[in-house]
Protein backbone atom coordinates (compact mmCIF):
# COMPACT_ATOMS: atom_id res chain seq x y z
CA UNK A 1 0.00 0.00 0.00
CA UNK A 2 1.29 2.94 -0.56
CA UNK A 3 1.90 6.03 1.95
CA UNK A 4 0.64 8.50 3.17
CA UNK A 5 0.04 11.48 6.32
CA UNK A 6 -3.01 13.20 5.16
CA UNK A 7 -5.81 10.52 6.36
CA UNK A 8 -8.37 12.66 8.09
CA UNK A 9 -9.70 12.30 11.26
CA UNK A 10 -11.55 8.64 11.23
CA UNK A 11 -12.90 6.86 14.35
CA UNK A 12 -13.44 3.25 13.94
CA UNK A 13 -15.05 3.05 17.82
CA UNK A 14 -16.50 6.53 17.88
CA UNK A 15 -19.84 7.70 16.83
CA UNK A 16 -19.23 9.49 14.02
CA UNK A 17 -20.81 7.60 10.73
CA UNK A 18 -18.59 6.08 8.38
CA UNK A 19 -19.37 7.08 5.00
CA UNK A 20 -18.82 5.12 1.89
CA UNK A 21 -16.22 7.89 -0.01
CA UNK A 22 -12.57 6.49 -1.41
CA UNK A 23 -10.82 8.14 2.17
CA UNK A 24 -13.11 6.46 4.48
CA UNK A 25 -13.10 3.08 2.61
CA UNK A 26 -9.03 3.59 2.67
CA UNK A 27 -9.06 3.86 6.16
CA UNK A 28 -11.08 0.43 6.45
CA UNK A 29 -8.74 -0.82 4.26
CA UNK A 30 -5.62 0.31 6.35
CA UNK A 31 -7.24 -1.13 9.23
CA UNK A 32 -8.25 -4.41 7.85
CA UNK A 33 -5.02 -4.82 7.19
CA UNK A 34 -3.62 -4.24 10.58
CA UNK A 35 -5.66 -6.38 11.93
CA UNK A 36 -4.41 -8.92 9.64
CA UNK A 37 -1.08 -8.93 10.58
CA UNK A 38 -1.63 -8.55 14.53
CA UNK A 39 -3.84 -11.92 13.54
CA UNK A 40 -0.33 -13.83 12.43
CA UNK A 41 1.76 -13.03 15.35
CA UNK A 42 1.57 -14.89 18.43
CA UNK A 43 3.14 -12.21 20.48
CA UNK A 44 2.45 -8.17 21.09
CA UNK A 45 3.86 -6.61 18.09
CA UNK A 46 5.93 -3.07 18.24
CA UNK A 47 4.43 0.09 16.28
CA UNK A 48 7.09 0.05 14.08
CA UNK A 49 6.92 -3.75 12.61
CA UNK A 50 3.34 -3.11 11.75
CA UNK A 51 3.84 0.25 10.11
CA UNK A 52 6.47 -1.79 7.81
CA UNK A 53 4.24 -4.54 7.77
CA UNK A 54 1.77 -2.79 5.97
CA UNK A 55 3.38 -0.34 3.93
CA UNK A 56 2.24 2.63 6.00
CA UNK A 57 3.58 5.80 7.45
CA UNK A 58 4.52 5.09 11.15
CA UNK A 59 2.31 8.43 11.87
CA UNK A 60 -0.22 6.88 9.68
CA UNK A 61 0.04 3.40 11.83
CA UNK A 62 -0.46 4.85 15.15
CA UNK A 63 -3.49 7.24 14.26
CA UNK A 64 -5.68 4.21 12.99
CA UNK A 65 -4.38 1.80 16.13
CA UNK A 66 -5.77 4.15 18.72
CA UNK A 67 -8.87 3.94 16.85
CA UNK A 68 -8.81 0.13 17.17
CA UNK A 69 -7.74 0.56 20.68
CA UNK A 70 -10.91 3.00 21.15
CA UNK A 71 -13.00 0.16 19.64
CA UNK A 72 -11.27 -2.57 21.45
CA UNK A 73 -10.84 -4.36 18.13
CA UNK A 74 -6.61 -3.97 19.40
CA UNK A 75 -5.70 -3.90 22.70
CA UNK A 76 -1.93 -1.74 23.55
CA UNK A 77 -0.51 -3.84 26.08
CA UNK A 78 2.60 -1.71 26.12
CA UNK A 79 4.63 1.20 25.01
CA UNK A 80 4.43 0.75 21.07
CA UNK A 81 3.43 -2.89 21.33
CA UNK A 82 0.20 -4.21 20.39
CA UNK A 83 -1.90 -7.00 19.68
CA UNK A 84 -5.83 -8.30 18.69
CA UNK A 85 -8.44 -7.23 21.10
CA UNK A 86 -11.50 -8.56 23.16
CA UNK A 87 -14.04 -7.27 20.80
CA UNK A 88 -13.15 -9.72 18.16
CA UNK A 89 -13.44 -12.22 20.27
CA UNK A 90 -16.77 -11.13 21.27
CA UNK A 91 -17.87 -10.72 17.55
CA UNK A 92 -16.00 -14.30 16.87
CA UNK A 93 -18.50 -16.37 19.36
CA UNK A 94 -21.72 -14.36 18.06
CA UNK A 95 -20.37 -15.96 14.33
CA UNK A 96 -20.08 -19.05 15.68
CA UNK A 97 -23.25 -19.30 17.82
CA UNK A 98 -24.77 -18.07 14.70
CA UNK A 99 -23.37 -21.40 12.44
CA UNK A 100 -25.67 -23.72 12.12
CA UNK A 101 -24.32 -26.95 10.86
CA UNK A 102 -27.68 -28.10 9.31
CA UNK A 103 -28.26 -24.89 7.84
CA UNK A 104 -24.10 -24.06 6.35
CA UNK A 105 -24.08 -27.70 5.11
CA UNK A 106 -27.49 -28.10 3.34
CA UNK A 107 -26.26 -25.97 -0.30
CA UNK A 108 -23.19 -28.12 -0.43
CA UNK A 109 -25.39 -31.54 0.11
CA UNK A 110 -27.80 -30.73 -2.77
CA UNK A 111 -24.83 -29.77 -4.73
CA UNK A 112 -23.56 -33.31 -4.00
CA UNK A 113 -26.69 -35.00 -4.52
CA UNK A 114 -26.97 -33.82 -8.10
CA UNK A 115 -23.41 -35.08 -9.05
CA UNK A 116 -24.33 -38.84 -7.41
CA UNK A 117 -28.17 -38.52 -7.84
CA UNK A 118 -27.82 -40.42 -4.76
CA UNK A 119 -29.61 -39.38 -1.07
CA UNK A 120 -26.98 -37.05 0.88
CA UNK A 121 -27.50 -37.54 4.38
CA UNK A 122 -26.39 -35.09 7.65
CA UNK A 123 -25.90 -37.18 10.60
CA UNK A 124 -25.08 -36.30 14.28
CA UNK A 125 -23.94 -38.72 17.38
CA UNK A 126 -26.02 -38.53 20.01
CA UNK A 127 -24.82 -41.24 22.85
CA UNK A 128 -24.50 -44.68 21.13
CA UNK A 129 -26.55 -43.84 18.23
CA UNK A 130 -26.60 -41.32 15.11
CA UNK A 131 -29.09 -39.35 14.33
CA UNK A 132 -30.21 -38.30 10.28
CA UNK A 133 -30.76 -34.27 10.87
CA UNK A 134 -31.02 -32.99 7.22
CA UNK A 135 -31.10 -34.89 4.01
CA UNK A 136 -30.56 -33.94 0.00
CA UNK A 137 -32.89 -36.08 -2.51
CA UNK A 138 -34.96 -36.17 -5.48
CA UNK A 139 -38.22 -37.95 -6.55
CA UNK A 140 -36.89 -37.59 -9.58
CA UNK A 141 -34.04 -39.05 -9.27
CA UNK A 142 -35.04 -42.73 -10.00
CA UNK A 143 -34.51 -45.37 -6.39
CA UNK A 144 -32.22 -44.01 -3.75
CA UNK A 145 -31.66 -44.99 -0.28
CA UNK A 146 -34.09 -42.26 1.76
CA UNK A 147 -32.92 -41.79 5.51
CA UNK A 148 -35.81 -40.73 7.48
CA UNK A 149 -34.73 -37.01 9.62
CA UNK A 150 -34.88 -37.92 13.06
CA UNK A 151 -34.05 -41.95 12.33
CA UNK A 152 -31.23 -43.69 14.62
CA UNK A 153 -28.61 -46.30 13.72
CA UNK A 154 -25.90 -47.40 15.91
CA UNK A 155 -22.51 -46.24 15.23
CA UNK A 156 -20.76 -49.35 14.26
CA UNK A 157 -23.72 -50.53 11.63
CA UNK A 158 -23.24 -47.13 9.64
CA UNK A 159 -20.42 -45.30 7.54
CA UNK A 160 -20.93 -41.68 9.58
CA UNK A 161 -20.91 -43.55 13.28
CA UNK A 162 -17.87 -45.46 12.20
CA UNK A 163 -16.38 -41.78 12.12
CA UNK A 164 -16.98 -40.95 15.67
CA UNK A 165 -15.89 -44.24 16.74
CA UNK A 166 -12.75 -43.66 14.85
CA UNK A 167 -11.62 -40.82 16.83
CA UNK A 168 -12.69 -41.89 20.49
CA UNK A 169 -10.11 -43.42 23.03
CA UNK A 170 -9.58 -46.97 22.33
CA UNK A 171 -11.04 -47.93 26.31
CA UNK A 172 -14.30 -45.58 25.13
CA UNK A 173 -14.83 -48.00 22.10
CA UNK A 174 -14.32 -51.09 24.07
CA UNK A 175 -16.98 -49.73 26.76
CA UNK A 176 -19.34 -49.09 23.31
CA UNK A 177 -18.97 -52.85 22.48
CA UNK A 178 -19.59 -54.00 26.40
CA UNK A 179 -22.80 -51.75 26.54
CA UNK A 180 -24.24 -52.80 22.88
CA UNK A 181 -23.15 -56.37 22.62
CA UNK A 182 -21.94 -55.30 19.03
CA UNK A 183 -25.50 -56.60 18.03
CA UNK A 184 -26.00 -56.92 13.86
CA UNK A 185 -28.59 -56.66 11.59
CA UNK A 186 -27.31 -58.43 8.78
CA UNK A 187 -24.86 -60.99 7.63
CA UNK A 188 -22.40 -58.28 7.35
CA UNK A 189 -22.96 -56.45 10.39
CA UNK A 190 -19.59 -56.13 11.92
CA UNK A 191 -20.09 -58.01 15.29
CA UNK A 192 -16.68 -58.63 16.84
CA UNK A 193 -14.58 -55.85 18.42
CA UNK A 194 -11.18 -56.63 16.76
CA UNK A 195 -13.26 -56.81 13.45
CA UNK A 196 -14.48 -53.01 14.33
CA UNK A 197 -11.27 -52.18 15.75
CA UNK A 198 -9.36 -53.25 12.14
CA UNK A 199 -12.60 -51.77 10.41
CA UNK A 200 -11.93 -48.06 12.66
CA UNK A 201 -7.92 -48.17 11.83
CA UNK A 202 -9.30 -48.10 8.21
CA UNK A 203 -11.40 -44.77 8.36
CA UNK A 204 -8.16 -42.96 10.80
CA UNK A 205 -6.23 -44.15 7.61
CA UNK A 206 -7.93 -43.24 4.79
CA UNK A 207 -9.86 -40.54 6.22
CA UNK A 208 -13.24 -41.84 5.26
CA UNK A 209 -15.38 -44.60 6.35
CA UNK A 210 -17.63 -47.10 4.58
CA UNK A 211 -21.20 -49.30 5.27
CA UNK A 212 -20.94 -52.54 3.15
CA UNK A 213 -24.31 -53.41 3.58
CA UNK A 214 -23.74 -53.94 7.12
CA UNK A 215 -27.27 -51.87 8.40
CA UNK A 216 -29.09 -52.81 5.68
CA UNK A 217 -28.82 -55.31 3.09
CA UNK A 218 -28.55 -53.55 -0.82
CA UNK A 219 -27.43 -50.94 0.80
CA UNK A 220 -24.14 -49.25 1.38
CA UNK A 221 -23.09 -45.95 2.63
CA UNK A 222 -19.79 -43.75 2.56
CA UNK A 223 -19.08 -41.14 4.89
CA UNK A 224 -16.60 -38.13 5.33
CA UNK A 225 -16.30 -35.57 8.45
CA UNK A 226 -17.57 -32.52 9.23
CA UNK A 227 -15.46 -30.55 11.67
CA UNK A 228 -15.76 -27.51 13.58
CA UNK A 229 -13.01 -24.49 14.36
CA UNK A 230 -11.90 -26.39 16.98
CA UNK A 231 -11.16 -29.32 15.20
CA UNK A 232 -13.79 -31.59 16.89
CA UNK A 233 -15.68 -34.01 14.52
CA UNK A 234 -19.34 -32.49 14.16
CA UNK A 235 -21.28 -34.30 12.05
CA UNK A 236 -20.84 -37.07 9.00
CA UNK A 237 -21.76 -36.27 5.73
CA UNK A 238 -22.98 -39.71 3.75
CA UNK A 239 -23.91 -41.15 0.38
CA UNK A 240 -26.34 -43.84 0.36
CA UNK A 241 -27.00 -45.56 -2.26
CA UNK A 242 -28.57 -49.13 -3.51
CA UNK A 243 -25.56 -51.60 -3.47
CA UNK A 244 -24.94 -51.89 -6.91
CA UNK A 245 -25.07 -48.27 -7.77
CA UNK A 246 -22.20 -47.13 -5.37
CA UNK A 247 -19.30 -45.54 -7.15
CA UNK A 248 -15.81 -45.04 -5.45
CA UNK A 249 -14.97 -42.40 -7.83
CA UNK A 250 -17.51 -40.19 -5.50
CA UNK A 251 -14.78 -40.46 -2.68
CA UNK A 252 -13.10 -37.55 -3.44
CA UNK A 253 -16.03 -35.20 -4.59
CA UNK A 254 -17.58 -36.57 -0.86
CA UNK A 255 -14.45 -35.43 0.96
CA UNK A 256 -14.16 -31.99 -0.94
CA UNK A 257 -17.90 -31.50 0.26
CA UNK A 258 -17.33 -32.37 3.83
CA UNK A 259 -14.33 -30.31 3.45
CA UNK A 260 -15.99 -27.20 2.37
CA UNK A 261 -18.75 -27.30 4.88
CA UNK A 262 -16.13 -27.77 7.82
CA UNK A 263 -14.39 -24.97 6.71
CA UNK A 264 -17.55 -22.64 6.61
CA UNK A 265 -17.86 -23.45 10.06
CA UNK A 266 -14.32 -22.02 10.61
CA UNK A 267 -12.60 -25.51 10.33
CA UNK A 268 -8.49 -24.90 9.60
CA UNK A 269 -7.09 -27.86 8.33
CA UNK A 270 -3.51 -28.46 9.94
CA UNK A 271 -0.81 -28.56 6.98
CA UNK A 272 0.08 -32.08 5.49
CA UNK A 273 -3.26 -33.01 6.63
CA UNK A 274 -5.13 -35.33 4.57
CA UNK A 275 -8.55 -34.78 5.81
Amino acid sequence: MSRSTTLPPASLGGSSAINDSPVSIQVLERAMSLLDVLAKQPDPVPLKELAAATGLHTSTTHRILNDLVVGRYVERVDSGLYQLGMRLLELGSLVKRRLNVREVALDPMRELHKITGQTINLSLQQGDEIVYIERAWSERSGMQVVRAIGGRAPLHLTSTGKLFLSVSDPRQVRAYAMRTGLAGTTRNSITQLDQLERDLALVRRHGYSRDNEELELGVRCIAAGVYDDTGKLQAGLSISAPSERMRDEWIPVLLNTARQISEALGYERAAGADA
